[in-house]
């Protein structure tokens, strides 16, 4: 049973490690990258479909991406809803291709990014912390059942406190390299 606890516990903070990438990925850094595109929302055909859904999309050069529709009534939408998310991204349209082009970021911009990937690498380290809390509680729960003893607590209270670290710093590193990236010139 214990076992159970900490497994699960050591699942939760591997899904917080992942939620963290994946927020960071929207981050811009200067450069295109596809996943920028991946909140963005087409309302074509009567519903909503992602970009991928309705174009291919493909990064030409370094600041840039191409998105072209493959169907060309589908374009004005296309610009919509670039236009609607909140990317700060202006689209151009040559009848065929929407083209985005990524202006380099400008230092009060990076330091702006670099807060904002703290802020949520802070978030993530809370989720780690409120785990581990939450594992805690169930030791406490299982010892005052008695159905561990107050050693088995202690050593699973002590094998909790050591996953939350090994997390936390794994946190650390994920943002610290996110930091480099963005402050890249």
């Amino acid at each position: 049973m214990s076992n159970a606890v900490i497994d699960q516990l050591n699942e939760k903070m591997a899904s917080s490690i992942e939620a963290l990438k994946r927020d960071l990925v929207k981050i811009r850094t200067g450069r295109a990258t596809l996943s920028l595109l991946d909140g963005v929302k087409v309302n074509a055909y009567g519903s909503q479909m992602t970009l991928e859904q309705v174009a291919a999309l493909t990064i030409p050069e370094s600041n840039m991406i191409a998105i072209k529709p493959w169907d060309p009534q589908v374009l004005a939408s296309i610009e919509k809803a670039i236009l609607a998310s909140d990317l700060g991204l202006t689209p151009s349209s040559d009848g065929n291709v929407v083209r985005l082009t990524i202006p380099p970021l400008t230092e009060e911009r990076r330091k702006e990014l670099v807060k904002q990937v703290k802020k949520l690498g802070e978030e993530h380290k809370v989720a780690v912390r409120n785990v581990r809390r939450d594992a805690n509680d169930t030791f406490k729960k299982m010892k005052k059942d008695k159905d561990i003893s107050e050693d088995d607590m202690f050593r699973l209270q002590d094998e909790s406190q050591k996953a939350t670290d090994s997390f936390i710093a794994q946190i650390d590193e994920i943002v610290s390299g996110k930091e480099k990236e963005v402050m890249a010139v």
